[in-house]
């Protein structure tokens, strides 16, 4: 008898007491890991921020976009642009470094535009059918560096 409330007790906690998301859900489909290159850059010149496509069929759809911004190392935003993504969520967005900006370390963050990409039920909700009202939720920001240095005339 102990032994079948054991197993019982801990069936309980395997199928959902035991955190926030179901276990034998498959895993979230988080965005794919962005790159910038290059990581040195001076004002003028080009950088790419890039992805691949995921591996685990997230379904963006056919109409998904990117939003790419890019603050300074005075936290200013040199750059806020949507691009394409992928059904699987790669891009890329080629961009130039405008002359203003301050040289430091610059932030590049990139995340699928107008959906909840910080799902961490293991539900993917971003198939769903009609109007999306999603918003940036409080997740951590992943920010990769893009180190801006000297100016166009030096």
């Amino acid at each position: 008898m102990r032994t079948a409330a054991a197993i019982l007790a801990v069936a309980t906690v395997a199928l959902g007491l035991g955190g926030c998301r179901d276990i034998l859900a498959p895993p979230p489909c988080m965005p794919p890991a962005y790159t910038v290159t290059p990581s040195e850059v001076k004002p003028g010149d080009q950088a790419t921020v890039s992805a691949p496509d995921t591996t685990c069929g997230a379904r963006y759809g056919r109409d998904a976009q990117v939003q790419v911004t890019v603050r300074d190392a005075n936290r200013a935003v040199m750059l806020e642009e949507l691009a394409p993504m992928t059904d699987d969520g790669g891009f890329t967005l080629l961009f130039t470094v405008p002359p203003a900006a301050a040289p430091g370390e610059a932030a590049v963050m990139a995340y699928p535009y107008n959906l909840d990409w910080c799902d961490d039920t293991g539900v993917n909700n971003r198939a769903g059918a009609g109007p999306q009202t999603l918003v940036l939720v409080s997740c951590a920001e992943r920010r990769v560096p893009l180190v801006i240095v000297g100016s166009t005339g030096g």
